[in-house]
């Protein structure tokens, strides 16, 4: 049976199952603002965590950004912090710029499609093509130890749980 989200109520498809605690997280090749191509996923080294969403251009998702943007700034460097959507580089920039966004990665799967490697891609409906929303916590081996995909794209992830797990692997 597929697994799904909903958008208000209504259930969609994924084109794959996400990826869950334990197993590998592949590395993924995607595109930040400025049409860099950068690197996700996999092991860096140091932790990460990998955030998806629909659109930067939904109140939901900017504000998601927002406060991951947020809570990320005290560990720096210690981490890598991706928020990739399916977003045009373009319209990513003008969201960093609005809205100061400088300790989060925003970054792009319009050009590979890696993310369907995690799971996220939604596979039908209006939506078909974009990522659904969800968290990945990867340690610095590249082992995913935290996933949450949201089960109704128009709420916001459980964000204490995720930074938890980042935390736990900062300490």
């Amino acid at each position: 049976m597929a697994v799904t989200v909903t958008l208000k109520g209504t259930a969609f498809a994924l084109a794959g199952s996400p990826l869950q605690p334990g197993q590998k997280a592949p590395q993924v090749c995607l595109v930040d603002k400025n049409t860099q191509e950068i690197y996700a996923g996999g092991a860096l080294g140091k932790p990460q965590i990998l955030i998806t969403v629909p659109s930067l251009d939904t109140p939901v998702c900017a504000a998601e950004a927002r406060k991951f943007n947020e809570a990320v700034a005290a560990w720096g460097s210690r981490l890598q912090a991706v928020v990739v959507s399916m977003d045009l580089p373009f319209a990513q920039s003008r969201y960093c710029e609005s809205y100061q966004v400088q300790n989060l990665v925003v970054a792009s799967d319009f050009r590979y499609r890696d993310m369907d490697k995690y799971g996220v891609v939604i596979a039908e409906g209006p939506l078909k093509g974009i990522l659904a929303r969800a968290v990945f916590v990867v340690d610095p081996e590249g082992h995913i130890t935290y996933t949450e995909l949201v089960p109704e794209i128009a709420q916001e992830p459980q964000y204490q749980k995720a930074l938890a797990a980042l935390q736990a692997l900062l300490s």
